[in-house]
């Protein structure tokens, strides 16, 4: 059993410590509001600070919402950083930027400390279940020391790369499903405004080529306006931007994830940023006044 920090106890985090404190590892917990008492069995016991968290683990897990909250908890007065030791492990697993990732793994490196950036996908559904996707940048031997806790939360974990690469691969997951929740959208509604029965036209495409997981779960959600939020919009919106940025310093175009990235501002300006992003499609129903259902 290994001593293990987690940093982060959100809609992802809470699920995915669980796991981590079911399987009988010592985990410290560390979160801005207070852990929840649920998360307090077994070995698993509150930390003041993220500090204290990397005192006290071996290896310390991050699931955070965005760049700057990855840096704040890292490298502030009291965070992680300040808490190593040599020969310990740092696995973020948020969704942030891969080119900041590059230099918060230099940064722990030069503590002598091993960093992996380890993003999934699947959201509180695949947390809950331990069915995540994890894309996991760093180097081999942090890996296969590391993956016997990532197969507790997740089924399809790859070792992409380097540094950086897991999270250039989540951005293009992203890119991938935003621009298949927009067709999913568009499908939908265009079926509904001509009269059809939108709910027996996904039934009769998941028989077909255009079957997909999207179509199958939020092409549901856009029909039974079941938008409670597995994940949200406004964290959606910030890997588009992380796409799109790193798009301009790569000097590629990529108009679709641009595109895809309006019709969740549309949903934002509307109040909309803390539904599912299987909302995406109320950005479409507010241009053509007609709501699928």
């Amino acid at each position: 059993m290994s001593k293990l920090g987690f940093i982060g106890l959100g809609i992802m985090g809470a699920p995915m410590a669980a796991h981590l404190i079911s399987a009988g590892h010592e985990v410290f917990l560390h979160t801005r509001s207070e852990v929840s008492a649920e998360l307090l069995t077994g070995q698993a016991s509150a930390c003041a600070s993220a500090q204290e968290v990397a005192q006290k683990a071996d290896i310390i897990f991050l699931m955070l919402p965005d760049t700057p909250d990855v840096a704040k908890v890292l490298f502030s007065d009291d965070g992680v950083a300040s808490g190593l030791s040599q020969g310990k492990t740092v696995v973020d697993m948020s969704s942030i930027s891969p080119m900041e990732t590059k230099e918060f793994a230099e940064k722990i490196n030069a503590l002598g400390c091993d960093y992996l950036d380890a993003p999934v996908s699947g959201g509180e559904v695949g947390a809950k279940a331990a069915s995540l996707t994890i894309m996991v940048g760093g180097p081999d031997e942090a890996f296969e020391r590391v993956k016997p806790l990532f197969e507790l939360m997740g089924k399809n974990i790859t070792l992409v790369g380097g540094n950086g690469d897991g999270q250039t691969c989540k951005v293009a997951n992203q890119i991938i499903v935003a621009l298949n929740i927009a067709a999913v959208g568009e499908a939908l509604l265009f079926a509904s405004k001509a009269g059809a029965d939108p709910a027996k036209v996904r039934q009769a495409l998941m028989g077909g080529f255009a079957a997909s997981r999207i179509l199958e779960v939020h092409g549901e959600r856009m029909i039974k306006r079941t938008f409670n939020p597995g994940f949200r919009i406004g964290l959606h919106q910030k890997d588009l931007s992380l796409a799109l940025a790193g798009a301009r310093a790569l000097g590629v175009a990529l108009p679709q994830t641009a595109g895809a990235a309006q019709l969740m501002q549309v949903c934002a300006a509307n109040g909309m940023q803390d539904l599912d992003h299987s909302a995406l499609v109320r950005s479409l129903e507010i241009m053509a006044n007609h709501t699928v259902a």
